[in-house]
């Protein structure tokens, strides 16, 4: 794309442009150093680092122009700042001005453009309260027969990485997974807006946010603009809709999109029974759809990847898939996003179950199943335990949800837990686990990742089982690194050890 079509496109004017139609051959990137021949650099200013002031290392590195806020003595595309109503808009997660909202507006303007001249390019989002990441990982496998994938690096997944991933497609790309983000009612419809997808996936309405959306009741709503912006069924839209959770399955009223429904529930279209779970938590079912029914032995842990899994299945059957192909790429798949059901087992046997990338009350108590699940398949019970942080933006309920987090796993009978940090809600994670079982030394309180750390090495023995979660603020995963980087040779994934 030429400079001069870039501006239009995105309303802004050339600045310091010698010719207007040189293209734009490489990558868009927001960081200088990732700059390489024929790149656009976008000039973001944040509260820490202003973009504008790497504009001419970027021009050094080989980009073609940068995409900023205002003229920065390099050839430049420059959109005005938007005003207070817009800008906040525009900015869900990052601290960003006017000048620095009119350059993500900027640059969804952009992905529009570039994702909707692109005629064989099928648009896949995902939303839902959790298990977006690993949906969309998943999603990126069983479509890969299909056609080449782009699909976003973790969970970049909001205003500026859901266009980012989307400028990554070329001509040859024939699949695009996208996640979809959402801290408020209006966040999922403006990233729709920006990229439109064909197919929309609603996982889950939970509990995640609840401190910002202030109801589940809201944060269906908000979820629910993915299927609102479906194209309607004649024109290709699909709305993939869980059937085991009334918030998402009532969602089908809101789409002119063809419904296809997926779950445990008898009545989904796309369902999994016969579930049974290995000694690390796989989870192997048939999977029943309009097309027949296959046996399906996922490689991702945890009981909660079915309905990830069948969400996936559902899709690529829809994009053409078949069921042998569903279930080869289902039973391939593996975990791709880092801190997330992350499974690794030291030398000495002890394992270590990363799951520290995010934390709502839901996931949680997934993941608190898995670890359990996992202690109790060998012959001899495997010792259980779990390091659990700080589950953040739950609003007024904060201290009743850890409450109850302490209390199942409890029930769960999971042997040690440590809550680490400091505060009321992590207090009460602490005293509900000893309330419910009367406990004692069974549970600890620390205040940071360090003190954590301690306890585990001096009491971990081989053959125990490790879960390492909290919210991505709190940074547990130090504690998950430091356990599989003590003196132990020949570390090893679940996945080497089963081949």
């Amino acid at each position: 794309m030429s400079l001069a079509r870039l501006a239009e496109i995105v309303g802004g004017t050339l600045h310091d442009v010698p010719d207007p139609d040189v293209l734009v051959t490489g990558t868009v990137e927001f960081d200088s150093r990732k700059v390489t021949a024929g790149s656009l650099f976008l000039a973001l200013p944040g509260a820490r680092v202003d973009g504008h002031d790497h504009a001419a290392t970027a021009i050094d590195a080989g980009a073609v122009a940068v995409l900023a806020a205002r003229p920065v003595g390099v050839p430049a595309v420059v959109v005005e700042p938007l005003g207070p109503s817009d800008s906040n808009a525009m900015a869900l997660e990052h601290d960003v001005d006017g000048s620095g909202a009119a350059v993500l507006a900027a640059l969804a303007r952009l992905a529009r453009a570039v994702t909707s001249e692109l005629p064989d390019l099928t648009v896949v989002g995902v939303t839902g309260s959790s298990g977006k990441t690993s949906t969309k990982d998943l999603l990126a496998a069983v479509l890969a027969p299909l056609g080449p994938v782009v699909a976003p690096p973790g969970s970049f997944n909001n205003e500026l990485g859901h266009p980012w991933t989307a400028l990554r497609v070329d001509r040859g790309t024939r699949f695009l997974a996208l996640e979809l983000s959402a801290r408020g009612v209006g966040h999922v419809a403006a990233l729709a807006e920006a990229v439109p997808p064909r197919i929309g996936v609603v996982l889950n309405v939970g509990t995640a946010h609840l401190g910002e959306f202030g109801s589940q009741e809201a944060i269906a709503q908000a979820k629910g603009e993915l299927v609102e912006a479906l194209p309607a069924s004649e024109d290709g839209g699909v709305a993939v809709l869980n059937a085991d959770d009334r918030l998402v399955s009532a969602m089908a009223q809101r789409t002119r999109a063809r419904v296809v429904t997926v779950g445990l529930s008898q009545s989904a279209d796309v369902r999994a029974i016969d579930v049974q779970l290995d000694d690390q938590a796989r989870a192997e079912f048939t999977l029943v759809a309009p097309q027949g029914s296959i046996r399906i032995a996922l490689g991702v842990h945890g009981d909660h990847q079915v309905g990830n899994a069948l969400a996936a299945a559902a899709v690529a059957l829809e994009c053409g898939a078949t069921l042998e192909q569903v279930a080869a790429a289902l039973g391939a798949a593996r975990a791709v996003s880092a801190k997330r059901m992350d499974v690794r087992t030291r030398a000495d046997g002890v394992t270590v179950i990363n799951d520290s990338y995010n934390a709502n009350p839901d996931s949680v108590r997934a993941a608190l199943k898995a670890l359990v699940t996992m202690g109790r398949a060998a012959d001899t019970p495997r010792r259980t335990w779990a390091v659990l942080g700080e589950m953040a933006e739950l609003g007024p309920n904060t201290v009743v949800e850890h409450d109850a987090i302490g209390r199942f796993l409890v029930r769960l009978d999971v042997t040690k837990l440590i809550v680490v940090g400091e505060g009321r809600p992590l207090r009460g994670m602490h005293q509900g686990a000893i309330m419910e079982g009367s406990w004692g030394d069974e549970s600890t309180l620390v205040p940071d990742a360090d003190a954590a750390l301690e306890i585990l090495r001096r009491e971990v023995r081989p053959g125990d089982i490790v879960l390492v979660k909290a919210s991505q603020s709190v940074g547990l995963w130090t504690v998950a690194d430091a356990l599989l980087a003590d003196p132990q040779e020949d570390n090893e994934t679940n996945e080497e050890r089963d081949r």
